[in-house]
C-alpha cells in the first residue's frame, strides 16, 4: 500500500498464509500472486517476464525470532509451527532465501524490513550474513533504523530496513533522513473507546494516572506487585507505542480499549480496508505502516529513478 501511495505499480506478491494472501488479493489485485513458502519461490528456475525487470523487490521476512519480546537465540535454527503459515518451519534464515530470490531476479533495488532486535546483541551475526548475501547477489546494501513516528505515522514504531542497490547501475548511496512532526494519539483516535470487560483490569484502570505506560505500572503502585499485567496504555499527547499483533491496548483518555479505527489510524491503514474476517489488530501489528513505506519508496524514486524515463511507472 505504501508503494502504491508513492506512485508505484505493485505487480505481485508471495505469502505463505492462505488467509493473508486472500485478503491481500481482495485489496490490491496483484497480477502475480504466489501462495507459497519463499523457499519454494526462490527455488524456481523460470519466472514470468514481468519479474525479470523489477525496479524494486521488497520483502519483510517474519521477525518473531529476532524480536526483543520473542525467544531470540532460543528460536534460531529451530523448526516449529509459527502463526505465519501454520506449518513447521524455520524463520531465522528466511532473509537469506529472500536474497536468493533477489539474486535470480536481479531487480534494480531490494528493500527488506525487520525488527530493531535484528541489530542488537547476538543477532548482529545475522546482519553480517545478510550483508554478505546481498554482496554475493550483486547488491550494495545499506542499513537504516527508522522510527515511523517521524514519518507521518502516529506510532513510535522502530524498524530496520536493508536497502540494496544493484552494483552495475552505479547508484550513489541513498540518503535517508526523516524528521516529520510528531502526530499525537489524541489527534487520530475516536471519541469513544471499547469498554474493558476483564474485572481486574477494569478496576485497576480507575486508578490510572499520567505516566502509566501499562497496567503493570498501576498494579505496582497500588498492590506492590506486577502480577503479569502487560496491557499498554496510550496517552493522547504523544504517538502510541509500537502496535503489536495481540493484546488489548488501552486509551489513557477514557480508560477504554482502542477501537478498530483507532488501530488502523495509528497504523495508517484506510478505514475501508477489507480485512476479510481477519483481526485488524493482528494484520496491522504484523504490517509496515503504509505511510512509513511511502516515505522510503518516495525517496528511492526521487534519488534513483527520477531521471529514468520509465520512472513514473516504477514497479
Amino acid at each position: 500500500m505504501g508503494y502504491k501511495l508513492a506512485g508505484y505499480e505493485v505487480i505481485g506478491c508471495c505469502e505463505i498464509d492462505e488467509k493473508m494472501i486472500r485478503m491481500y488479493k481482495k485489496n490490491h489485485h496483484p497480477k502475480l500472486a504466489y501462495n507459497m513458502d519463499i523457499r519454494e519461490l526462490a527455488a524456481k528456475t523460470e519466472f514470468p517476464e514481468e519479474l525479470k525487470d523489477l525496479d524494486i523487490l521488497d520483502g519483510s521476512p517474519p521477525c518473531s525470532v529476532f524480536s526483543l519480546a520473542g525467544s531470540r537465540e532460543d528460536g534460531w535454527g529451530v523448526e516449529k509451527k509459527f502463526r505465519e503459515g501454520q506449518s513447521e518451519q524455520r524463520l531465522d534464515d528466511l532473509f537469506l532465501h529472500f536474497i536468493a530470490l533477489a539474486k535470480k531476479l536481479q531487480p534494480k533495488v531490494v528493500v527488506a524490513e525487520n525488527v530493531k532486535g535484528l541489530i542488537i546483541g547476538n543477532a548482529k551475526g545475522w546482519v553480517h550474513k545478510i550483508v554478505e548475501a546481498f554482496d554475493d547477489a550483486g547488491f550494495d546494501a545499506q542499513i537504516f533504523l527508522f522510527n515511523a513516528a517521524r514519518m507521518g505515522v502516529p506510532q513510535a514504531r522502530e524498524r530496520v530496513f536493508f536497502i540494496g542497490r544493484r552494483k552495475d547501475l552505479g547508484f550513489s548511496p541513498a540518503k535517508m533522513t526523516f524528521n516529520e512532526e510528531l502526530i499525537p494519539f489524541g489527534k487520530v483516535r475516536e471519541p469513544e473507546g471499547i469498554e474493558v470487560t476483564a474485572p481486574v483490569a477494569k478496576a485497576l484502570l480507575k486508578y490510572r494516572q499520567a505516566g502509566d505506560r501499562n497496567l503493570a505500572d498501576i498494579s505496582k503502585r497500588l498492590r506492590r506487585k506486577n502480577a503479569g499485567f502487560t496491557q499498554p496504555i496510550f496517552a493522547d499527547n504523544e504517538p502510541i507505542g509500537t502496535l503489536t499483533a495481540g493484546g488489548n491496548p488501552v486509551r489513557m483518555f477514557d480508560g477504554k480499549e482502542m477501537t478498530k479505527n483507532d488501530i488502523i489510524h495509528c497504523q495508517t491503514f484506510p478505514e475501508d480496508y477489507d480485512f476479510d474476517g481477519n483481526d485488524p489488530q493482528y494484520v496491522c501489528g504484523m504490517s509496515v505502516p503504509p505511510f512509513m513505506m511511502q516515505r522510503i519508496a518516495g525517496e528511492i524514486f526521487r534519488q534513483w529513478f527520477k531521471g529514468d524515463e520509465d520512472g513514473l511507472q516504477a514497479k
